[in-house]
This record gives structure tokens, C-alpha cells and sequence, in this order.
């Protein structure tokens, strides 16, 4: 950049006088600058610069450059990817990334699928008769969280859960643990109803479930209607037992 541009670009946080004086120009020479007329090449930028600023507000500000320019090519504006990237660059004009989707139902490798003890019909008349349970993620300035939520489909209630930077079989099993001990042990019999996730049908998980005399049941793979959980705000509900 060479001095007179870069006085152009910071007079508005500094004297003129004072930029010129450190980069040893003088006003006068700043100002003949300034007063020339713009190339051909530099008022066509700012007409192709005006343009971009549209198509990134029209897209609500998510386009970068390769979409920016496929839509002003649509619009018949000739201008190569990469000066438009250039330009936008200059001027501060970055798309917005959509967030990555986390995948939390991986289905295990070797299937053992319990059957389905539930049908769809997520109605228990006592507590401790009917728990669902659902592995979902959370988006932080830091990463992924991931939670594995335990709810009591009586009262809907989360009566156990677990957040971690991971989401192996043993998230699941503390959210379990937890369930359990928030009804003091007696669940002998309790249904709990799940996806067909590998951390549900990982051998630490099915041998807790028997210990407590837990009976797993999963619905089909992929359909929401079989899992209530995955309705659940449970970030909203209560988490007594």
C-alpha cells in the first residue's frame, strides 16, 4: 500500500498533518493525491463493490465469495471469483458459516436391537413405568457439548442427565445412574425407551440396565415419532426427580 493510500485509509482516526509528518509526505503532495479522479479501474470496483454488498445483504449476510459470484454471473456482472473475493476482503464483507450438524444417533456396528415394548404410545399411569432417554448436542462459543437426558414419561420430568465433550456409551450410562438414583433404586421394571444408538446398545449400558432391572426398548431407526425425548425441551424442564 503505498503512503498516500494508507493516509487515505486511516485520516479518520488521525490528523492528516500528523500521518504525513510520520510517513514524511507533504500535505500538499496528500492532497494533489487525493484530488486526481479515479481510474477506470478503481470506479469500476466501486460499482462491482456496491453490487457484492447487495447480493451478501440480499442473503441475509451468509454468501461468501464463490456464491456471490455465481449469483452476479446469473445477473450477467462479469468479474472473476477472485477479484470479488479481493474486493470483499478489502471491505471487510465475510459470509457467515452455518453451523456444523453433530450426528448423535450412530447406530452400532453389530446390532442388538431390543424390541419395540412401546409402540408409540408414550403414556405411563405411575411414575418409574415408562423413561425415555435421548443423546442430543449443544452448541458453545467452545465446541460441542454433548447431554443425555433420562425422562420420566408420567410426570415428563428429567429425572437424570449427563453433558460432556463426548458422547460415548458412558454419558449415557451417568444420565442412567443418575435417573436411578433420583428414585432411590426402585425401578425394578421400568421400560426405558430409546433410539437404536451404539451407546444404548453397548454391552456398560445393557449391563446397568440389568443390574437395576431396567428393560431397554427401541424404536425403529431414524423416526422421530419413536423417540418422545427428542420433542422434550428438557433444557426447560425441571430436573427434580
Amino acid at each position: 500500500m503505498s503512503r498516500y493510500r494508507f493516509i487515505e485509509a486511516e485520516k479518520h482516526g488521525h490528523a492528516v498533518a500528523t500521518l504525513c509528518r510520520v510517513l514524511e509526505v507533504s500535505r500538499a503532495a496528500y492532497y494533489r493525491w487525493a484530488a486526481r479522479p479515479l481510474s477506470t479501474r478503481a470506479t469500476a470496483n466501486l460499482v462491482l463493490l456496491k453490487q457484492i454488498r447487495k447480493v451478501h445483504a440480499d442473503s441475509d449476510g451468509r454468501y461468501g465469495s464463490p456464491r456471490i459470484h455465481a449469483e452476479l454471473q446469473d445477473q450477467g456482472v462479469a468479474a472473476s471469483r477472485g477479484r470479488i473475493a479481493r474486493l470483499m476482503a478489502a471491505a471487510g464483507v465475510v459470509g457467515r458459516r452455518a453451523r456444523r450438524r453433530v450426528r448423535t444417533t450412530i447406530p452400532a456396528k453389530k446390532r442388538v436391537p431390543f424390541d419395540d415394548l412401546v409402540a408409540r404410545r408414550f403414556v405411563a399411569e405411575a411414575p418409574n413405568q415408562l423413561w425415555c432417554g435421548d443423546l442430543t448436542y449443544i452448541h458453545t462459543a467452545e465446541g460441542f457439548l454433548y447431554c443425555a437426558s433420562v425422562i420420566d414419561v408420567f410426570s415428563r420430568r428429567v429425572i437424570g442427565w449427563a453433558i460432556d465433550t463426548h458422547m460415548r456409551a458412558e454419558l449415557v450410562c451417568e444420565a442412567l445412574r443418575m435417573a436411578v438414583a433420583n428414585r432411590r433404586g426402585q425401578v425394578a421394571g421400568v421400560i426405558f425407551h430409546s433410539d437404536r444408538g451404539a451407546q444404548y446398545q453397548a454391552g456398560a449400558y445393557q449391563d446397568l440396565a440389568r443390574r437395576h432391572g431396567v428393560r431397554q426398548s427401541m424404536g425403529h431407526l431414524a423416526d422421530c415419532f419413536d423417540a418422545l425425548a427428542e420433542s422434550t425441551p428438557w433444557r426447560s424442564r425441571s430436573l427434580r426427580p
